[in-house]
């Protein structure tokens, strides 16, 4: 197949090459284009404006798999805006792109943030009607509602089959992997200088996304006949906080030091935190300790498997050895 990556440079990116090129012809659209190992020719956004099209040098796609986009800034510092101008707007522009081009597939990497910033419930499906909080969500559910609403009306004009242009919304939680600098190595480095963790009383349990399952997943997708649609992306178990902090000491050859520090102890910590301006704070707490499990149950079944290829305590081990490089 041709494939067109958008974002090919970044972790997703990177490691989609690597499982890809081998099969399949690919093709860059970034923001840089420096030569990549795997990829035939990288294109600027500027060549896919109306005026460009058809792209010289690029042979007739069979698929796009849109990643370029602004990540979560859990600092919270980055203007809203910018949010819908690069989540949103990229993604209205590239998905045009997509109606009018031969291409049959569509891969946008959506969240599970544009579904829900917390989860009611046991776990998250697909089924929840969506509540973002936050612009990075917000803008996550604006493309998607664009690429819903933008690919029926381009059937119903053409009168075209629900199947002649395939489009999934694949929502990861949290995707790690060798490489990645995102919020487990922020909690490495604290487990590394041998900090206890006060939290040992919250047995909460998270939801995790291994590139490796990732990227098994774009390939069935790619290949097989699966029908359009969302579908949640995660590993098939679920971790909590105490049990990273024990795989992480695991790898470093330690013992993990766990304080069960009384809970309402520790909301009260939280809620002086919030007064005081502090590091630990009530939002910070309930980040910290909250549940936010989500089911992959509807993508494994589309793709006719019953498991992901690595369990999640095995993704994050690899993980966490690349931190030690």
């Amino acid at each position: 197949m041709n494939i067109l990556i958008t974002g090919i440079h970044g972790f997703v990116g990177s490691n989609l090459v690597v499982a890809l090129k081998e099969h399949h012809s690919l093709y860059g659209l970034d923001i840089v284009a420096p030569e990549k190992v795997g990829v035939i020719q990288t294109f600027s956004w500027k060549d896919i404006e109306p005026a460009s099209f058809p792209l010289q040098n690029l042979p007739k796609l069979d698929a796009i798999i849109h990643l370029a986009g602004k990540a979560h800034d859990t600092k919270n510092q980055s203007a809203a805006q910018v949010y819908f101008d690069i989540n949103t707007g990229l993604t209205q522009k590239i998905f045009d792109f997509f109606l009018e081009s031969s291409a049959k597939k569509f891969i946008f990497f959506s969240s599970v943030k544009a579904a829900a910033d917390s989860v009611v419930g046991d776990v998250l499906t697909e089924e929840v009607i969506p509540t973002p909080v936050g612009p990075y969500g917000e803008s996550k559910i604006a493309a998607e509602n664009y690429i819903l609403g933008n690919l029926k009306m381009k059937n119903e004009k053409l009168k075209l089959r629900d199947d002649d242009k395939q489009v999934y919304i694949l929502r990861p939680c949290m995707i790690h992997g060798p490489g990645n600098k995102g919020n487990l190595n922020l909690l490495y480095n604290v487990v590394k200088k041998g900090i206890p963790w006060p939290l040992g009383n919250f047995e909460n349990r998270r939801s995790f996304t291994s590139i490796d399952n990732l990227c098994y997943v774009v390939e069935g997708l790619l290949t097989k006949d699966v029908p359009s649609g969302i579908y949640h992306m995660g590993d098939d178990e679920a971790l909590s906080t105490n049990e990273l902090i024990a795989l992480m000491c695991e790898v470093l050859g330690r013992k993990p030091h766990i304080w069960k520090m009384n809970k309402r102890m520790m909301e009260g910590c939280a809620g002086l935190g919030t007064l005081l301006h502090l590091p630990l704070n009530t939002e910070r707490l309930r980040k910290l300790t909250e549940n936010y499990v989500v089911s992959n149950a509807k993508i494994k079944s589309a793709l006719g498997i019953e498991r992901m290829p690595v369990r999640a305590e095995d993704g994050i081990r690899k993980t966490i050895r690349s931190f030690t490089i």
